[in-house]
């Protein structure tokens, strides 16, 4: 097994890598509460932490040692966790990507004079993992649509495109429902703009037909009531009241647990 961070793949880094255990499940975050008086404790649920991946590395017998130190500096240079988060794709699952950065030192130990081995440990803010190919429908009318989320395990934070022409006069609006939960453009939004709205950042912008940002969205919603779609079917309602709805596009985001 391989793995590709930030765009590089750990075989052209001299690297050889594999996967010795897998986190199935992110760490929980349990919120309990004592009650005087009550057996146990209250249980008011739970959320999920960050997740780690631990990666197994080798690197075969170089000319020398100043060689094998090569191969270390090149690798210090491309994990940086300096530099943040970037993209890691596990070539054993190569459908989906993380978010990670390495979380701990790296302590090579010498199985040879000049071959080397080392434990690389990702830490992943979002725990979830993200396709690399992912779902995208497109609403062309008014109207109850289903579209239908077949990627991932769990929900996901859409982001929507929405086109349209409203004047931003109190009585006109499209509204979005999706599963139920309203959301409703009040702003006003031009024919040749086009309003971004991300769940996962919980934000909203405008922009042009080139993708260039023009304004900040969130002004121009009644309530900050961003989408969640489920995995399989979700009904999504769109309505226009004295405003012209011309498309939505969504990106699902599709993710795993």
């Amino acid at each position: 097994m391989g793995f590709i961070y930030n765009g590089i793949n750990s075989k052209n880094m001299k690297i050889k890598a594999r996967l010795t255990s897998w986190q199935a499940s992110p760490a929980l975050r349990n919120a309990y509460e004592v009650v005087p008086g009550k057996a146990g404790v209250a249980d008011f649920g739970c959320d999920i932490s960050e997740r780690i991946i631990t990666i197994s590395c080798s690197i075969y017998p170089q000319k020398s040692f100043a060689d094998l130190v090569s191969v270390l500096d090149d690798l210090a240079e491309w994990l940086n966790p300096m530099n943040g988060l970037k993209q890691l794709i596990l070539e054993d699952i190569p459908n989906r990507f993380f978010f990670a950065r390495l979380t701990e030192q790296v302590e090579c130990e010498r199985l040879l004079r000049t071959a080397g081995a080392f434990e690389l440990k990702f830490i992943c803010p979002d725990p979830h993992a993200y396709a690399l190919t992912d779902e995208q429908f497109t609403i062309s009318s008014v109207g109850t649509h289903e579209i239908q989320r077949i990627t991932g395990n769990t929900d996901s934070e859409p982001i929507y495109q929405l086109k349209g022409s409203i004047s931003g006069s109190t009585s006109t609006y499209i509204s979005i429902t999706t599963n139920g939960e309203e959301l409703r453009v009040v702003g006003a939004l031009t024919a040749d703009e086009v309003l971004v709205i991300d769940s996962g950042l919980v934000t909203a912008k405008i922009t042009d037909a080139n993708g260039n940002t023009l304004r900040n969205g969130l002004p121009v919603l009644d309530e900050l009531n961003f989408p969640v779609l489920h995995k399989g079917e979700n009904e999504i309602t769109v309505s226009a009241v004295g405003a012209t709805f011309s498309e939505l596009k969504i990106l699902a985001k599709s993710r795993w647990r």
